[in-house]
This record gives C-alpha cells, sequence and structure tokens, in this order.
C-alpha cells in the first residue's frame, strides 16, 4: 500500500511557464519532488536532411544536473540520456504541424533539478509546455499565422510492483518494480509513446492494455494542468 495516495492518484502536478527571461519558451513543472526545467529555443534552418523538405523540426536534450539524485553525477551524457532526448524530441514533434514550422528548429532543453522517479515523464509534460510557449512567440512575432499543436501530450509512467499497478511511481516504488513503463499520451488519448519494460519475465499482453488504461486517464488530467498553466504567466496568449 502507498502511503498519502492511492494506487492510481497522480503525486501533485504543478506547473510554472515563464520561468526564465530569455528563451522563448520555457517552464519548470513538478511532479511531486522530482523537478525538470524546461525551455524551448527557435533558431533559423533545419538540419540538412531536411533541406527543402518543407517542414521544420523540433528536437531535444536532457540531462540531470550532478546533484540532482542522493550521489554526485558526473555532467557528460551517457547512453541513457541520450536515448531519453530521442523519446522527449519524438514525442514533442507527434503533437505539431511540423510543416507550418518550415524552415525553422525547436531546441528543447530538459534539464532535471531534482529527481525522484518519472524523470522522462515530467520532461515531455514541462518540454510540451515550454515548446507551445515558443510556437505562441513565433505566432506573436508574426512568423506563424496561426498556432500549429495538432494535440496536447503529456508523459506519464506507470509500474507494476508486485502484482500491484502503481500511476506515477516515485523512485522507491520504481526501484521495485518488476516493470515499468512510460507512456506519452494525448488531450484525446492518442498515443505518442509506449515504453514498457520488464524486470522479471514476460509481460502478458493484458497487462500492458491495463497499464495504458490507467495511464490514460491521468494523461487527460495532466494536459488540463498544462492548459490552465498556458493561461497564466508572462507571455500570456
Amino acid at each position: 500500500m502507498r502511503l498519502n495516495r492511492g494506487w492510481n492518484e497522480l503525486r501533485p502536478i504543478t506547473i510554472e511557464p515563464d520561468y526564465l527571461k530569455d528563451p522563448e519558451g520555457s517552464c519548470l513543472v513538478k511532479y511531486g519532488q522530482t523537478w525538470v526545467l524546461c525551455t524551448a529555443t527557435v533558431s533559423e534552418g533545419v538540419p540538412h536532411w531536411l533541406s527543402g523538405g518543407g517542414q521544420g523540426w523540433i528536437t531535444a536534450e536532457y540531462a540531470l544536473l550532478p546533484r540532482a539524485v542522493p550521489e554526485r553525477k558526473e555532467r557528460k551524457q551517457g547512453g541513457r540520456e541520450k536515448e531519453i532526448a530521442r523519446m522527449i524530441g519524438r514525442s514533442l514533434r507527434a503533437g505539431v504541424d511540423l510543416k507550418a514550422i518550415d524552415g525553422f528548429t525547436i531546441t528543447v532543453d530538459c534539464d532535471v533539478l531534482q529527481a525522484d522517479g518519472g524523470t522522462r515523464a515530467a520532461s515531455v509534460t514541462g518540454g510540451f509546455v515550454a515548446l507551445v510557449r515558443a510556437l505562441e512567440h513565433m505566432k506573436r512575432v508574426g512568423i506563424l499565422d496561426r498556432l500549429p499543436v495538432r494535440e496536447f501530450l503529456a508523459g506519464v509512467s506507470v509500474a507494476l510492483v508486485g502484482k500491484q499497478i502503481f500511476l506515477d511511481p516515485d523512485y522507491n516504488e520504481d526501484a521495485k518494480a518488476a516493470a515499468d513503463a512510460n507512456f506519452v499520451i494525448s488531450d484525446k488519448g492518442n498515443l505518442a509513446e509506449a515504453q514498457v519494460s520488464s524486470e522479471e519475465g514476460l509481460l502478458e499482453p493484458g497487462i500492458v492494455a491495463m497499464l495504458i488504461e490507467v495511464a490514460t486517464p491521468a494523461a487527460l488530467e495532466i494536459t488540463n494542468i498544462q492548459k490552465e498553466a498556458l493561461k497564466h504567466g508572462l507571455h500570456k496568449p
């Protein structure tokens, strides 16, 4: 059993947009004691392999501060950080019409200030808010004539501890998990990303379906938090 919340309850989630003054988009997102600072930077040009292709690009980087974890971690990016960055970038691209930002690249940086489980889920959620703010900036300065957001996207993690499903596990719960999953789900219930891994043997497809079933309403709850947060801050639409 969990202390202070039910098995299908999220930790307290807060999103503070416009956390920094210089980036085109930024926010501080908190999933309980997991805190991530997200920024979005707009630059002209696209990767060479997209040149002339009629679309823009969204990419992401992910890193932990050395003392975001109990023992100091070296600053250099390892394979895990690069894999998470690719996952964040793929997810964010799914929510935006890339043709609308033709000729531009938006880089979303997700820096974990404090890690207590679910850092990639929080990074997607905060990264999407920073991205929307950057798109609003592009519209405000006349680069875009509309906001090219297809669907709002949120990151949700779910763990299987013993035979019990836990939504949005913290580090201690995740460390004991027999299986864990990370989903990126839209406000319309569509999947942008699904990562499921088992630490103890094989998973039946029905269990994976149950994990998605638990994550989907949570994603809707989080996208509502995103939308409410975007109504406030320094650069209100």
